[in-house]
């Protein structure tokens, strides 16, 4: 196995990066598109990368042009049908998400009970994994900024303006930040009561992405926040791809 990775999750508003060597996880971060050029001081030359990547074809372009600069060759990672006991029960496995797809087998890794993987991102996913390792199927919904945009845009009345969680609001602002919790916090916990009845037992949750500070306060469930998810599953995917 090479010594040195560099583990790319490019996702659709910031990259974020990882730097593991000999299995230790030495340093990360991320990066904002327009600071693109910045990966240049994370990546060396000999660097094996892996990247999870969602974004459009002309920013994978510019991240391959620029490791390419410093003589590094990234492995795209791709969803596939399973990986080790992670198994894809999308009607079309390569339909999902490569993300969504790393968060899975991260989450595998982390827990063997049914657990709900939660992606509070640009979009909202949540994917249900069994106990046996099989990928259920799972929501995609708008995120925070989506849902803004949607009512800005749909509706008069409502402008740009920074509001604040009320159980009952009193202002435009609030209600439609209230609003926007209430709905994401809804979607986690019917999928988290469906898996758990289903599986007969309490599921467990995972969540990363941005918004899921937000989230996590107003969510009447137990859930472990793991803000490199989709990274750890590019780790595991990228140690055996060395590995063989």
């Amino acid at each position: 196995m090479k010594t040195r990775r560099l583990l790319l999750d490019a996702g659709n508003t910031r990259l974020k990066w990882a730097v593991v060597e000999n299995d230790a996880w030495l340093e990360q971060g991320h990066l904002a598109y327009a600071d693109l050029s910045r990966l240049t001081q994370v990546v060396r030359a000999g660097d094996a990368c892996f990247i999870a990547s969602v974004v459009k074809q002309d920013q994978a372009e510019q991240i391959g042009e620029l490791l390419g600069a410093v003589g590094v060759i990234p492995h795209w990672l791709k969803t596939e049908a399973q990986f080790q006991d992670v198994k894809n029960n999308y009607a079309n496995p390569r339909q999902l998400g490569v993300d969504r797809w790393m968060g899975l087998i991260a989450a595998r890794k982390r827990s063997q009970h049914p657990t709900l993987v939660v992606s509070a991102g640009t979009a909202m996913t949540v994917d249900a994994l069994s106990a046996e390792g099989v990928f259920l199927g799972g929501l995609i919904v708008p995120g925070f900024a989506l849902m803004q945009a949607s009512l800005r845009e749909g509706t008069a009345g409502i402008a740009d303006g920074a509001g604040t969680w009320q159980a009952f609001p009193r202002c435009t602002a609030d209600a439609v930040q209230s609003g926007l919790v209430v709905a994401l916090c809804g979607a986690i916990q019917q999928q988290h009561a469906r898996l758990s009845e289903m599986a007969g037992v309490q599921a467990h949750c995972l969540m990363t992405g941005g918004g899921a500070s937000v989230l996590l306060p107003h969510l009447s469930l137990t859930v472990e926040q793991v803000p490199a998810l989709v990274l750890e599953g590019v780790e595991l995917v990228s140690r055996e791809s060395e590995a063989g």
